[in-house]
């Protein structure tokens, strides 16, 4: 399992804080940093999923993949527009305000946080589920419950933002279908902002479950050689033991008493 330092999930926090200083201006990044000053204490334990397997289900794991996401959205949206795509019906504000709160929902309500520890062990030792939805939560699909949290602080979003936050996800949410399986021009797309945010979420996504893969690698390898040491050093003490008891033998032979 990713772990992050006390230091690290500081140090995110620090960078996404700066990232809406950065980016934002006027009445828009004051209220963004009201929003993220309200939820700071939860949102910077929070984790990115419920499952080991998933990405960054550890504590800190929401910031990191939001942190992630962003870099990858600027990077991919650089791919489009250097081969030739429109990119001028949107702003890269736009782009990294839907990145930064496209899982906005994951982290609860106002109150209430979203993924809470799993109380059954056998759950967490035998298939990973460390975290679990808040069954008190009313539900409501990540996007959704984010565009709902949005409201609350009064943050205005434009429509590319709002298109671009419901549909990062593709069609791994099925409302999503009607807006990417549109086969008459009239109701394709009219940016590709958010066929970029979807790429950049699967390149995180993935690339996060491949730390996660690496790391358990590691772990692997260090049970493997652990294993080994103790099987060396029981041979090396058996072995030691046989010819010290070979030494006995030998000595007895050669000056022990005769009769």
């Amino acid at each position: 399992m990713i772990t992050f330092t006390p230091e690290q999930i500081q140090d995110n926090w620090n960078k996404l804080i700066k990232l809406i200083e950065d980016t934002f201006d006027g009445d828009r990044k004051d209220k963004l940093l009201k929003m993220y000053k309200h939820f700071e204490d939860r949102m910077c334990v929070a984790p990115a999923s419920g499952q080991e397997h998933f990405h960054l289900c550890t504590p800190g794991g929401y910031v990191q993949h939001i942190l992630n996401i962003v870099h990858y959205s600027k990077e991919f949206y650089k791919i489009w527009k250097d081969n030739g795509a429109i990119v001028d019906n949107y702003t890269e504000e736009e782009l990294i305000f839907a990145a930064m709160h496209h899982d906005l929902g994951k982290v609860g309500d106002l109150e209430q946080d979203h993924y809470i520890p799993n109380p059954s062990d056998w759950h967490v030792k035998n298939q990973g589920k460390y975290f679990i939805n808040n069954p008190e939560l009313q539900f409501m699909t990540p996007p959704d419950r984010g565009i709902w949290i949005l409201n609350q602080f009064d943050i205005k979003i434009t429509m590319n933002e709002m298109i671009g936050i419901k549909l990062t996800d593709g069609m791994y949410d099925e409302g999503n279908i009607q807006y990417l399986k549109a086969y008459a021009p009239e109701k394709k797309l009219k940016t590709n902002m958010p066929h970029i945010l979807h790429q950049a979420d699967m390149a995180t996504t993935r690339i996060e479950y491949e730390m996660w893969i690496k790391e358990e690698q590691q772990e692997e390898f260090k049970v493997q050689k652990n294993v080994e040491n103790i099987k060396n050093a029981v041979t090396m003490k058996e072995t030691s033991e046989q010819l010290s008891q070979k030494s006995k033998d030998l000595f007895n032979e050669l000056f022990g008493d005769k009769e």
